[in-house]
């Protein structure tokens, strides 16, 4: 039975930083792994495999940062773009966007006119103002928003650490898939069983799923290297 959380107490549903750090490494990491068991199902050389392998790191992890940085990025401007509109709004038409706020409150069940000085109170600072109807209307906390740069680092670094742990057994001397096969394969089973922290699976279905899945896509990719390969050589 899934633990339940105490009254009051509840699970962050976004998962926070570790959800999506979790999902950039898992993600190198079944990626570069199918990667190169596909290559050595073409029956090449150690040394090939090792490249392919960092080339898939290397590729992987920019086009993550590249990705990432591209969402957040746009994702800001926009949020920037309705915060500024809002802005003007509350420059052109005060009074209405007074009315606005408290017609909220009152929707929320508070007395129309205690909703209406709730609102003429928090309206006296234009700062608090914006923060207030952003916060409000829009969803968004204008101190808080995400940075693009910080983004793009993370997931760069995310990925190309789980890129990099299939690749680890051949950099130290391996000369077949084994080594590489069993380390991702507790790496995968690693990887979930941390991201049920915040699910309500057991770690033990998280960890078994995402192995049955890692290892199904490398098996996939291998038994199409073994295929492709014996037709090009």
């Amino acid at each position: 039975m899934p633990r339940i959380p105490a009254e009051g107490h509840h699970r962050d549903v976004n998962g926070g930083w570790l959800r999506p750090a979790v999902f950039g490494a898992m993600d190198g990491l079944v990626s570069n792994f199918a990667l190169m068991a596909g290559v050595v199902g073409g029956a090449v050389s150690s040394s090939t495999v090792i490249l392919t392998g960092l080339a898939g790191l290397a590729a992987g992890a920019c086009s993550m940062a590249a990705g990432e940085y591209t969402s957040v990025a746009s994702q800001r401007e926009l949020v920037e773009a309705e915060i500024e509109a809002e802005r003007l709004e509350l420059h052109r038409n005060p009074h209405g966007e007074l009315a606005e706020l408290a017609q909220l409150y009152v929707s929320r069940g508070v007395d129309p006119k205690l909703a209406r000085e709730v609102a003429r109170q928090l309206s006296a600072d234009p700062d608090q103002t914006l923060e207030i109807h952003a916060r409000e209307e829009l969803g968004i906390d204008p101190h808080d928003l995400p940075s693009p740069l910080v983004a793009a680092a993370s997931s760069f670094a995310c990925f190309a650490l789980g890129a990099l742990l299939p690749l680890l057994p051949y950099l130290l001397g391996a000369t077949s898939l084994l080594p590489a096969l069993v380390l991702s394969l507790l790496g995968l089973f690693l990887c979930g069983a941390v991201v049920s922290r915040v699910t309500a699976r057991a770690w033990w279905f998280s960890g078994l799923r995402q192995l049955v899945l890692g290892g199904a896509a490398a098996g996939v990719t291998y038994l199409l290297g073994m295929l492709i390969g014996g037709h090009v050589g």
